[in-house]
């Protein structure tokens, strides 16, 4: 294996979170404001409120019991939000200020399942899972009805338009529909016609109709003031929500009178052809009685008079594409459809065009990949047979649909704007970004026998790309001439894929497949726990790379030398050399399966993911793990580098996409930068000291947040003749963050004692001078007084024995009598 090159570049040290891809709507209520620029929905135990202009999450609401939110509704008036969750509480919102105005009890003994206002925003009903129907006074703050009699859960409340009438409908599980007289406390009557769940009720401009749908099938129009049905409308589906339009003339939707229309959203439709003409995203059909056929996820547009369908809007099949919610906004003029598949989609109302989509859940996240040129957007496979394309500037999510069973793997070629996918379905599909970003799949293919579960592109030029599959066969697929050249097939004309080689090569599931960066060489990864490498494009195999204990994750190529990566579910990764097919460097340091391995750095480092939820970077010279990032609760199946190398994406079973940005030279710019304010600090520190400006230096030393530096300020202010007095006037004129933080410091000089001086003297000034009540008030005072206390209480100890020891000194001194030193003899002179 080559050493890396001095100088190629710079070893990363770690990335921070860029952006963040997170769910945020998991089923539930979906609700448009009137103005059409904010996106209510829920998700778990949170109300998100979306941007629709940029799709940002602006707000998210969370009562404070973190129970999930069952039901929510937002005031005509756009101003009052109202949510209701497990725990059986109500919440009122200021939802532009994220604040909870009021707090009370559902009185409900379940659950509320549906609640809606009244015209006027004043009056709220509440419907619950105990079959009651409740009424509350907003403004006031009290409850004004009790309505019993519903049996089962009541899911479906609807006040009349007109709010002088005061009447309220609900619908419970036995299928009929109640009106209610505020009036009278009754209820006036029970409307039968449906023969299941009733899903929607909706009102003319007058007041006068009202129109039911259901699962049964069928849409009943009632007279509001006999209530009576006058016309049931078979529509042939299950319908979920059903949506009275103006009534004026619309052509893209086939509204060509001034009679009542209506639209519809299920699951599936029948419908005859037999005048069609185009309408934009709509085409007007009327009905007649010929071979029905199946479509998925329709949006219909009915004449009620008739009972005719006017208008189908065409959507392509596949699974999760079913319609589970409709809404109109009047006054911003669209409509919102909701997907089973958690897909939100706005429309124009008069015509169907549609203007926006939101991806509210991913589910599982299995394969992320960097598109276009300049890395500009991504695209996102998931637990879904739709794919997801996401523009990093703006987030505009666009959603794909061709396959028809779960995305597994996707690969990018090149240059960035052709990109490959591979399912379930045992198919694979080739897609391509025009300059405006939008995504259109050009070529289709099949032929494996199994689910194809992992697929890579040629990396010279866009010639050819791979696919492997449980069938235990790789093959190859040449990229046709037409996708190439700038005369490209008509839109939405199909190119087919014809396999050029197919290639038995392992006993086992084949997880991964690599193309050497030459184009030549073809290395596979199987559930046999062996890789191998093949030579390209009759995949003749060329030798075996055996070590790992456990099956292949993962397997790539060096950019820059003759290495191959592999990840295993035994937790390793290991580098090979494609020269012997020895074993070179085995990277162990996740707890589970590595699911995932790319080269940065230009080789010289690896980023590796794993089920474990972690992400993590090695440097190969020294088998060093640089940086573990950690932000995925599950299994960590994508993982994508941009082309400059400076980015990574990461993909995870948490439904949660992440950008990751390299903030190697940003950290070591600000460490550096770090570095050199705490010179010219110490530099500034040390002429203050020298110029006996203690309060400027203590300052300046306690912002250094240095302790041993505050203590050398602290010790050459007791030096000075009048220690005490400047010491008091110095510590009193400090700020009171700064205070907190010198009691802190004095914490630590206290548990030394050739320190706890200087701490007992800062204690001495701050106990004289500060009031009990301030400093009690300063954050962490109690966990810093229990620090003081038994090392002050032990150093006072050692200065009394001191003391002792020194008094009884004293007292030896001074009651010490020395005996009187005998005489000298006296000689006289005449013995000298």
């Amino acid at each position: 294996m080559a050493e890396p090159v001095a100088g190629v570049g710079r070893f990363k040290a770690n990335y921070a979170v860029e952006r963040k891809i997170e769910p945020f709507y998991k089923g539930g209520k979906v609700q448009l404001d009137q103005t059409g620029q904010h996106l209510f929905c829920i998700c778990g135990t949170k109300v998100n409120i979306l941007d629709v202009a940029s799709g940002a999450v602006l707000r998210s609401l969370e009562q404070e019991d973190q129970e999930d939110i069952t039901a929510f509704d937002l005031s005509p008036d756009n101003e009052v939000l109202v949510t209701a969750s497990r725990a059986l509480l109500l919440a009122q919102w200021a939802w532009r200020e994220g604040n909870i105005t009021r707090l009370w009890k559902a009185i409900h003994t379940a659950p509320v399942a549906t609640m809606a206002f009244d015209p006027t925003s004043t009056l709220l009903a509440t419907g619950g899972c105990d079959g009651a129907v409740r009424v509350w006074d907003i403004v006031r703050h009290y409850g004004t009805h009790h309505f019993r009699g519903s049996p089962g859960v009541v899911h479906l409340v609807a006040f009349h338009p007109d709010p002088a009438r005061l009447l309220l409908f609900s619908s419970a599980a036995d299928a009929t529909i109640r009106a209610w007289s505020l009036q009278d406390q009754s209820c006036l009557a029970v409307m039968t016609a449906h023969y299941s769940a009733v899903t929607s009720l909706t009102f003319s401009a007058d007041g006068h109709t009202m129109l039911s749908s259901g699962r049964d099938k069928i849409c009943v129009i009632w007279d509001v003031r006999s209530h009576q049905a006058t016309r049931t409308v078979p529509v042939f589906e299950s319908v979920e929500a059903a949506v009275l339009l103006p009534e004026e003339p619309a052509p893209g939707l086939g509204v060509k009178s001034k009679g009542l229309h209506f639209l519809t959203a299920g699951d599936q439709g029948v419908c005859v052809q037999a005048r069609v003409g185009s309408r934009g995203w709509g085409r007007s059909v009327h009905w007649s009685a010929s071979s029905p056929r199946p479509l998925t996820g329709l949006l219909r547009v009915w004449e009620a008079a008739s009972g005719q369908c006017v208008c189908i809007q065409r959507r392509l099949p596949g699974p999760g594409q079913e319609l589970t919610h409709c809404a109109l906004a009047h006054r911003a003029g669209l409509l919102l459809a909701v997907t089973a598949d958690h897909n939100l989609l706005l429309y124009e109302a008069h015509s169907l065009r549609l203007q926006k989509q939101f991806a509210g859940y991913s589910e599982e996240v299995l394969d992320v990949r960097f598109l276009g040129p300049e890395d500009s957007h991504i695209v996102v496979a998931s637990n879904s047979p739709s794919l997801k394309v996401f523009e990093l500037q703006t987030m505009a999510c666009q959603i794909l649909h061709s396959h028809t069973d779960i995305v597994l793997a996707l690969d990018v070629f090149r240059k960035g704007w052709l990109f490959a996918s591979c399912a379930k379905d045992q198919s694979i599909c080739i897609w391509r970004m025009n300059k405006a970003g939008k995504v259109a799949c050009v070529a289709q293919g099949s032929g494996h026998t199994h689910s194809v579960g992992t697929i890579c592109c040629s990396r010279l030029k866009e010639t050819f790309l791979v696919t492997g599959s449980q069938d235990c066969t790789v093959k190859v697929w040449p990229v046709p001439e037409a996708l190439l050249s700038k005369g490209a097939a008509p839109e939405g004309s199909l190119v087919l894929l014809q396999a050029q080689a197919t290639q038995r090569c392992h006993d086992k599931d084949i997880n991964s497949v690599a193309v050497a960066p030459n184009d030549k060489l073809l290395a596979t990864g199987s559930q046999d726990r062996t890789a191998k490498l093949w030579a390209l494009p009759q995949c003749q195999l060329l030798g075996v790379f055996s070590g790992h204990r456990r099956g292949l994750w993962c397997v790539q190529f060096s950019p820059t030398d003759q290495v191959l990566a592999t990840a295993s579910a035994d937790g390793t990764v290991k580098l090979w050399a494609l020269q012997d097919f020895s074993c070179l460097k085995t990277f162990e340091g996740h707890d589970a399966s590595v699911l995932k391995v790319a080269f940065v750095s230009r080789g010289t480092q690896l980023l590796s993911s794993g089920s474990d939820g972690l992400v993590k970077l090695w440097t190969i010279k020294n088998n060093e793990c640089v940086k573990t990032l950690d932000a995925h609760e599950d299994k960590v199946w994508g993982l994508h580098c941009s082309r400059l190398d400076d980015r990574a994406l990461t993909g995870a079973g948490d439904s949660c996409v992440i950008l990751w940005k390299d903030v190697t030279e940003v950290e070591q710019a600000e460490e550096q930068a770090k570095r050199e304010e705490e010179v010219v600090k110490q530099q500034e520190l040390d002429n203050l000291l020298h110029e006996k400006r203690y309060l400027r230096a203590l300052g300046l030393a306690i912002s250094l947040d240095r302790p041993h530096t505050v203590l050398t300020v602290i010790q050459a202010i007791r030096r000075d003749p009048e220690a005490c007095e400047k010491l008091g006037a110095t510590v009193l004129r400090l700020r009171r963050d700064q205070k907190e933080a010198l009691l802190r410091f004095c914490v630590t000089w206290n548990t030394n004692s050739r320190h706890c001086h200087d701490a007992q003297a800062v204690l001495g000034v701050l106990l004289r001078h500060e009031a009990p009540e301030e400093l009690l008030a300063y954050p962490g005072v109690q966990t810093s007084l229990e620090a003081l206390l038994p090392y002050t209480e032990r150093h006072f100890q050692r200065l009394s024995r001191t003391l002792q020891a020194a008094t009884f000194l004293d007292f030896l001194w001074h009651n010490m009598k020395l005996p009187a030193l005998p005489a000298a003899p006296s000689v006289a002179p005449s013995a000298l």
